[in-house]
């Protein structure tokens, strides 16, 4: 459907006490001030008319179901330039009521074929849908300590795969930080990105393999730069004093890009 046609569907209505238990489980969202508050159930709403939610294996979307994805998703963009339109990619939202086993398939470097299965809780696909686990979903809810949140790594990396495969670096606005071109800003997101990556991914090697104090943040971040920036934007958004206490740069950054009429 062309989107002027979608944007002419009027947007259906979130009930009030929908919403308030909405922001009351997720304390994050409850927490934002009121305009954004505000900005956010009326995304939230365009949201749930743009997209559509299946369920897996004989999952049940209720309106709690969708209500909760909508939301979290839509605080990504809630400041970016062009609001939803980052994630117009796709359509459908596959959630499946707990983790699934996906089969991967690899070529290493002689070319022989690895298969396996992985145990995953979400899944973002380029330019195709996302896949979000329900029981994962609800976590979010009392997760925040860790900085974990499903709904936000997974639509983090389409906001990442916006201008090709997830590699950590979305697309960044004209003199963004100060820069004067496309190569420049580029260059000063990827300086910052992988100073915070190596050195996360160095103390979650010493906890794993010397037993040294593990990172707070989920040690997957460390399997890769794009996996580490999916990490890190759960973080920002869920528990920004701990985030900006061990990840200063980081955080002046995502800043620029996520609030830039703050920054």
């Amino acid at each position: 459907m062309f989107k002027w046609l979608r944007r002419l569907r009027a947007l259906p209505p979130i009930p009030e006490a929908a919403w308030q238990a909405a922001l009351r489980r997720y304390a994050f969202l409850g927490a934002l001030p009121e305009p954004d508050r505000q900005r956010l159930r009326t995304l939230t709403a365009e949201f749930l008319r743009d997209k559509e939610f299946h369920g897996a294996k004989g999952f049940t979307i209720t309106n709690e179901v969708a209500l909760a994805i909508a939301a979290q998703a839509v605080l990504p963009v809630l400041h970016l330039k062009g609001g939803l339109d980052w994630y117009d990619d796709f359509v459908g939202i596959v959630v499946h009521r707990s983790e699934v086993v996906a089969r991967r398939k690899v070529v290493d470097e002689a070319q022989v074929v690895h298969e396996y299965g992985e145990v995953v809780a979400g899944e973002a696909m380029d330019r195709g849908p996302v896949m979000l686990s329900w029981d994962d979903v609800l976590a979010s809810s009392v997760s925040t300590e860790r900085g974990y949140n499903v709904v936000i790594h997974e639509f983090a990396h389409k906001i990442d795969m916006r201008n090709g495969d997830a590699n950590g670096c979305p697309p960044l606005p004209a003199g963004f930080a100060g820069t004067r071109s496309a190569r420049e800003a580029r260059a000063a997101w990827t300086g910052v990105l992988q100073r915070a990556y190596d050195g996360f991914r160095e103390k979650t090697i010493m906890a794993e393999r010397f037993g040294a104090e593990p990172p707070w943040l989920d040690a997957y971040g460390a399997t890769s730069v794009s996996e580490f920036f999916a990490v890190a934007c759960e973080a920002y958004f869920v528990n920004r004093p701990n985030f900006a206490r061990d990840f200063p740069e980081m955080l002046r950054i995502f800043d620029e890009f996520f609030l830039p009429k703050r920054a």
